[in-house]
């Protein structure tokens, strides 16, 4: 009997750490989508990485300084950019914003073939083969988007899928903000 105490005692205090994290989701206080990014209010990291259209053609954020974009990693294999990339298309085809897309850990043929059928709303991407900016901006999955400024510098972090209600109640509102 002793040899099964510390099992089911395990099992119980996972019962209710699991029952916890449940009733707080229920309670709406807790979104996984609300992860504080600490590169929020800081420059976007230095780098040069090849264009996805002509990888001899390399760019930085030095080449983007002095105008506000959304900085979207996006990726062929993503289930979740397909959801989002209607509303990106829409941006683009408004000229709401300029998007700069950050292709993460792509085969090249593969992310242009993805935006050939789904359309590009991209001014340009990046490609990120190896997912090194991606680490350096601490992407926790695709998608993601960040908002810059014209200095550069990071202002929002917005994990998952960009959605109409995001748009319009937290993005826009913040790029109309910048100078």
């Amino acid at each position: 009997m002793k040899k099964f105490v510390i099992p089911i005692a395990l099992f119980a205090a996972l019962g209710l750490l699991l029952g916890y994290a449940i009733y707080e989701m229920q309670r709406g206080d807790y979104s996984p989508r609300i992860i504080p990014s600490p590169l929020v209010g800081k420059p976007l990291p230095v780098f040069t990485l090849p264009t996805l259209a002509d990888p001899k053609r390399q760019l930085g954020p030095q080449q983007l300084h002095g105008r506000v974009y959304l900085l979207n990693v996006w990726a062929s294999w993503c289930v979740a950019c397909r959801e989002e990339h209607p509303l990106l298309n829409k941006l683009a085809r408004d000229n709401t914003v300029t998007l700069i897309g950050l292709n993460y850990k792509d085969k090249r043929e593969d992310a242009l073939a993805w935006l050939k059928d789904m359309g590009n709303p991209y001014e340009t991407s990046l490609s990120d083969l190896e997912g090194r900016l991606g680490i350096e901006l601490g992407v926790y999955g695709v998608p993601e988007t960040f908002v810059i400024d014209k200095e550069g510098v990071i202002r929002y972090k917005h994990i998952g899928p960009i959605t109409p209600a995001a748009l319009e109640q937290k993005i826009l509102p913040l790029i109309n903000q910048l100078p």
